[in-house]
């Protein structure tokens, strides 16, 4: 096995090339042409920057648009030395990559700054939200082969789940991206990371072979983040946003390593008195990276712009989680100008990393302490707002799948309407003993009995009654929630529960009801005795 590298830093310098453009070798006209790319990003990149950090006043959004504006001057940079310097390009390559994982990671926690304006709640959306969508291809596919609903690659019912396996599958490739910068810079020193040689003997095609996995699993988030939320945030361009960071990745990293396996392993270009063995995998991938960071940071103008941060700009809002919710959105205020003088604030709170550091922690510890806890959070537990609560209202439960509805038996809709007081088609007015109900209703405690005393009846008389039980003294309706037609009232009760009339109450809907027992007077009893003589439950107690 050969483990010498088959290039070394003297072959990375320049002997002898033939002229490419009157008295400029390639090498030479690569520079001129990266050196104005490189002018170009930095003017519009850091005008961009500086005119953010005087306007700095939504510091939780802003600071990460900062970091993002900050690649294009770091990736032209790199790409600029690389040319300068071709037997020193692996180590600007490696650290320019490696601010790559931060502009992920600070685009995620913009995306996630415009949702709301902390994570605690960023959570409270995310657990809120629905409907959580499908995972993009090709994740739904491997999810159809795979077990489906109960396989690995299913997708969450919580939408806060769903949240925290983006967040982890986002900063992960900070951790990653660092972690082979430093590989490359130490197998590099030692000779042992030969960038030349994709042999399994050098450390250049591992380090590139992980890169690769995670890079893909970070932008696969990011999109699945943008598919879930492109409609919510609308009105922040998040498509232009994602161009302009997708582009940027895809372009630095993919166009760098199909050279490389074309130069290198496949051997489509071959050095000759033009263009050298540095020209081909240094000089060009680098070149076309001075050109498009100059085209990007024009881009960034558009997809990044400082003019809804400036001072009576026009007033964005958070998402809600749930449309349906009928919830109002709230607003994004702006703050006082924060960044300091000439925005050098900004520019100290933009690169202080630490909130990305905590944010990998947070991940990890989810990964492995809290998703073993995870159907515990109340995103898996039913909602009592799934509860239709249109008029007439339907049995809790009754538009689950495998329960069975009456509604076509015309022997349960005359027994609805008849016990309820239910108008007898569609468009007839609710008779008015059930009209009663809502328009007279009163909040408790105070409520007023429910029916005024018989005056027919003597109270200093014995009354008699069809309950053996001794009489119990009546006491007045009081349940802390509320009465019917209350704005608080809230009632929560069992779908499988065996629902009766009676008893005349409408607390307690989640107790079971017990069956009659032997000798006690049947619902029909009851509402015939009551029109006859009266509620005497009143004086002789609730059955």
């Amino acid at each position: 096995m050969n483990l010498t590298c088959n290039s070394t830093l003297e072959d990375m310098r320049i002997v002898t090339e033939e002229k490419i453009a009157g008295p400029l070798t390639f090498h030479q006209l690569a520079l001129i042409i990266a050196g104005a790319g490189t002018i170009v990003a930095y003017l519009t990149s850091f005008y961009l920057m500086w005119r953010h950090a005087l306007n700095y006043t939504k510091p939780n959004e802003q600071r990460h648009i900062i970091r993002i504006l900050f690649m294009i001057p770091i990736y032209a940079t790199s790409a600029f030395l690389c040319i300068w310097y071709y037997w020193h390009a692996v180590y600007f390559q490696v650290l320019s990559d490696c601010y790559e994982a931060f502009a992920i990671a600070s685009f995620f926690a913009l995306m996630c700054h415009y949702v709301a304006p902390d994570l605690h709640e960023q959570k409270d959306f995310f657990r809120n939200m629905r409907p959580v969508k499908p995972w993009v291809w090709p994740v739904n596919w491997m999810a159809k082969c795979c077990g489906g609903e109960r396989g690995p690659w299913r997708t969450p019912h919580s939408g806060l789940t769903w949240f925290n396996i983006v967040w982890i599958g986002i900063y992960h490739y900070c951790f990653i991206r660092v972690a082979m910068t430093i590989t490359a810079v130490v197998t590099q020193y030692f000779e042992r990371y030969c960038e030349s040689s994709n042999s399994p003997v050098f450390a250049h095609i591992w380090v590139i072979a992980i890169e690769c996995i995670a890079v893909t699993i970070a932008m696969y988030c990011v999109i699945q983040f943008y598919v879930q939320l492109r409609e919510p945030l609308g009105e922040h361009k998040p498509f232009l946003k994602v161009l302009a960071i997708k582009l940027v990745i895809f372009l630095s990293f993919w166009q760098t390593i199909a050279i490389s396996l074309g130069t290198s392993t496949l051997h489509i270009v071959n050095p000759n008195a033009v263009l050298s063995y540095p020209d081909l995998k240094v000089g060009i991938p680098s070149l076309m990276l001075c050109v498009e960071m100059a085209l990007f940071g024009i881009l960034h103008l558009w997809a990044f712009p400082y003019a809804p941060y400036v001072e009576n700009a026009k007033t964005s809002f958070y998402p809600v989680p749930d449309p349906s919710m009928g919830v109002p959105p709230r607003e994004n205020e702006h703050g006082p100008k924060m960044g300091g003088f000439l925005g050098l604030k900004a520019f100290g709170d933009a690169l202080n990393l630490w909130d990305v550091i905590k944010a990998f922690g947070r991940g990890m510890r989810w990964l492995f302490v809290g998703v073993k806890n995870r159907r515990q959070d109340s995103s898996y537990q039913t909602k009592p707002n799934n509860v239709d609560t249109s008029y007439p209202m339907k049995p809790y439960g009754a538009s689950r799948p495998g329960l069975k509805s009456t509604d076509h038996l015309p022997i349960a809709s005359e027994f609805r309407r008849s016990t309820f007081g239910l108008p007898k088609a569609p468009g007839d007015p609710v008779p008015e003993e059930s009209a009663g109900l809502i328009t007279h209703a009163q909040p408790n405690p105070a409520s007023p009995p429910r029916r005024d005393p018989s005056p027919y009846l003597n109270p200093a008389q014995a009354q008699f009654h069809d309950d053996p039980s001794p009489p119990r003294t009546y006491m007045p309706y009081d349940d802390a929630r509320g009465d019917i037609g209350a704005s608080s009232a809230q009632y929560e009760y069992d779908p499988n529960e065996v629902y009766n009339s009676q008893g005349g109450r409408t607390a307690g809907w989640n107790e079971p009801q017990l069956a009659a027992r032997p000798g006690q007077r049947s619902s029909t009893q009851v509402r015939v005795g009551n029109a006859l003589w009266g509620n005497r439950s009143q004086q002789g107690g609730t059955r």
